[in-house]
């Protein structure tokens, strides 16, 4: 990725530090996802949003799991100044193999803490861990290493099902691309959906997966002549303020009922009826960031029907009502908004 976004003026405002703190056997793809993701998000006048600075400990050379070294800019003194600080996936080491962590590193991350928003890539969940600031809270980690965090670390909630948890003020994620969701998700939940989708485009990657969604799904080869059911899928998301029966999205995929609820769980893993009140939820979050309609109209226009329907379903799957959602969602660098004429493809799903 070779663009640049446009250079700040002396009016730029004061940008969110971000550290990322590299550790021996960092993994090297994730050791630049931050700088990308974060480091790549500017406001409607190509402002950049976060400083993204990279730090080992002592500033010396810290080796990769890509067979080479890098050697950053800064060592672990920035580390006091972050606001949000990123502990990307490592390869190996004691806190992946004994559950410890050297000293200083796990002293560095508890005071922290006391004033930076925690994010985990991968296997970094294994070093936050280690320094104790995982306990009793829920967490994510790769699929593969389940059995070890669980070993070493029984007092965190580990979750080994989902792309990325967010708890706060400590977020956790699944491997490679589900550190990308995650990213894009704090842009997100910091400076709205028109930010956070101007990321996604430059990097050409979806804007939003949901952080719940499965880390593993089944996509087997569809049989000769068969399909699937993603065209049905595209067909629903341009009605979803109607009324969509599973007989009616078996129909458009011109299969049984049976086999399309067979199929589309092995293509989504999820039922139709669950990916159908997500994308509905989704859209309704898209029109309550991006217009100034009335609940009523949200909810009509998303398939709920009503403001109350809409309502119980925001607050079950994330705790608050539309117009909290529609307030805390917009992001300190939104714009006036114009309301929408039509639906548009939703670009966010719901959090677990």
């Amino acid at each position: 990725m070779c663009d640049d976004p446009a250079m700040t003026s002396p009016a730029t405002p004061v940008r969110h530090e971000v550290v990322v703190l590299a550790l021996p056997d960092v993994q090297a793809f994730e050791l630049g996802l931050a700088s990308r993701f974060l480091g790549g998000a500017v406001d409607a006048d190509g402002r950049r949003l976060y400083r993204v600075r990279v730090a080992t400990l002592d500033g010396a050379p810290v080796r990769t799991s890509g067979g080479f070294s890098v050697l950053p800019e800064h060592d672990a003194s920035i580390v006091s100044t972050a606001q949000t600080l990123v502990v990307p996936a490592v390869y190996g080491g004691p806190a992946m193999t004994e559950g410890t962590l050297p000293a200083e590193v796990g002293t560095l991350l508890r005071q922290a803490a006391g004033s930076a928003r925690l994010v985990s890539l991968c296997t970094g969940a294994f070093v936050l861990a280690a320094a104790g600031l995982l306990d009793a809270r829920p967490a994510t980690t790769h699929w593969l290493h389940t059995d070890r965090f669980r070993r070493l670390y029984p007092a965190v909630r580990l979750d080994p099902d989902v792309l990325f948890v967010d708890d706060g003020d400590v977020l956790t994620s699944a491997g490679n691309a589900a550190g990308i969701d995650l990213l894009l998700h704090l842009v997100r939940r910091d400076h709205g959906t028109e930010v956070a989708n101007r990321v996604a485009r430059r990097s050409v990657v979806a804007p939003w997966r949901e952080g719940g969604q499965s880390q593993f799904v089944e996509r087997p080869v569809p049989a000769d002549g068969d399909s699937g059911t993603a065209a049905t899928r595209a067909w629903a998301v341009e009605r979803l303020g109607e009324p969509l029966s599973l007989a009616e999205l078996a129909g458009h995929a011109r299969m049984s009922v049976r086999t399309f609820t067979r199929r589309f769980r092995e293509e989504t893993g999820t039922s139709p009826q669950q990916w159908l009140a997500a994308q509905r939820l989704a859209l309704a979050r898209q029109l309550l960031e991006s217009t100034d309609h009335p609940v009523d109209r949200v909810a009509a226009d998303a398939g709920f029907g009503t403001a109350a329907s809409l309502r119980g379903q925001l607050r079950a799957s994330i705790g608050v009502s539309p117009l909290t959602y529609r307030r805390t969602y917009r992001g300190p660098a939104a714009r006036p908004r114009v309301p929408l004429a039509d639906h548009s493809t939703p670009g966010s799903q719901r959090l677990r």
